[in-house]
């Protein structure tokens, strides 16, 4: 949906309250179509920011998994990686 939201299950350290908050204000944003609601939507999008990352935050206390947790430096380089070969020219 959003290439700015990345998967924040199953990291080492576990994924920050700052990343879950950034994750679900790219949802909203997206989801209402604006990156800056007007003054009178603004407390209705701060509120879905605060119920989306409430929501993320207790699916990934939830979330169980057999894998190995990933190592977010290995992940933004390989990420780095991609970009490299999908834009080179």
């Amino acid at each position: 949906m959003c290439r700015n939201i990345h998967q924040l299950h199953n990291f080492e350290p576990p994924a920050t309250a700052e990343e879950i908050h950034a994750a679900a204000l790219q949802y909203v944003r997206k989801v209402a179509g604006a990156a800056r609601p007007s003054q009178a939507n603004q407390a209705a999008f701060d509120q879905a920011v605060a119920a989306v990352a409430a929501a993320t935050t207790a699916l990934l206390a939830e979330l169980v998994t057999t894998a190995a947790p990933k190592n977010r430096e290995e992940e933004a380089a390989k990420a780095r990686a991609r970009a490299e070969r999908r834009y080179a020219s």
